[in-house]
């Protein structure tokens, strides 16, 4: 399968004009089976109170739509987003100083197929440091998707840092993660994707931003990651790219008969 990793800056809290520079971006970039965008990549991380997130029906996801249409692959990519029943808290609750802060979103990650159908994912484990478990929502289901014979597990983010829930059940073959991983923590962003390719013997696909926020500033670290932990294809830091990859399943078959790390695992209950 081949794969294009979107490595892009993103215009803080304007999905139109995030979505029509990826159309420029996506319009000279080699074709593939399947595109990937960073997390939030129509607003930027929005956890600030008052930042602009998407409304269903969202924006983000009808161009993700039109995108795999034209495009004749899946893109795939997270959207800040309020949700009915998810919205805004009764704010005759809420501190009159903080109403913003209550604000109940999800940070959903959308695999969107070239005919239109999808399969979202919300992010399991939201950045309290930052601010995010504030104003959004968890989600409390794993996601598996299938495409073209591979096995996707959709990821997040700070979902990097927790292993128990990225634990191969051998039920996937690359871990699909997106993120707004700020420099300063880039030695973690780049040590830890390489772990979680090789504790679960599968490929990770880790798309970063570049740019800068009002709180963080981005440089990149977008990558595609083997089952030996080898780096299969590397972006340059600090500059928008398509990074251009290919998942191998017969690579990853080959590699499970050599070495099948996963009889071995230890069993865990997720809670």
């Amino acid at each position: 399968m081949k794969i294009n990793l979107i490595q892009t800056d993103i215009v803080w809290g304007d999905p139109q004009a995030n979505c029509a520079h990826l159309d420029k971006l996506l319009a000279d970039a080699p074709q593939a089976d399947l595109y990937v965008l960073p997390e939030m990549f129509t607003t930027g991380f929005a956890t600030l109170p008052g930042a602009t997130v998407e409304h269903e029906p969202s924006a983000g996801l009808a161009w993700m739509q039109r995108k795999a249409a034209q495009l004749h692959a899946a893109v795939a990519g997270s959207i800040a987003l309020e949700v009915p029943g998810h919205g805004r808290k009764d704010l005759s609750v809420i501190p009159a100083e903080a109403p913003e802060s209550r604000t109940a979103c999800v940070n959903r990650f959308y695999f969107v197929r070239p005919d239109g159908s999808y399969v979202q994912y919300d992010k399991r484990h939201l950045f309290g440091y930052g601010g995010e478990g504030e104003r959004f929502r968890a989600g409390t289901e794993r996601v598996v998707i299938e495409y073209l014979g591979v096995r996707f597990l959709l990821a997040v983010c700070y979902d990097l840092r927790f292993p128990v829930w990225l634990r191969s059940r051998d039920d996937y073959d690359a871990i699909l993660l997106v993120a707004s991983w700020p420099d300063v923590r880039r030695y973690a962003w780049d040590t830890l994707a390489r772990a979680r390719a090789i504790e679960n013997a599968c490929y990770v696909a880790a798309v970063n931003r570049v740019g800068e926020d009002p709180a963080c500033k981005y440089n990149g670290g977008t990558a595609l990651i083997g089952p030996y932990g080898e780096t299969l294809a590397q972006a340059e830091d600090g500059k928008e790219c398509v990074l251009c990859g290919e998942i191998d399943l017969g690579h990853l078959v080959s590699y499970h008969r050599k070495f099948p790390v996963l009889q071995d695992a230890d069993d865990f209950e997720i809670r």
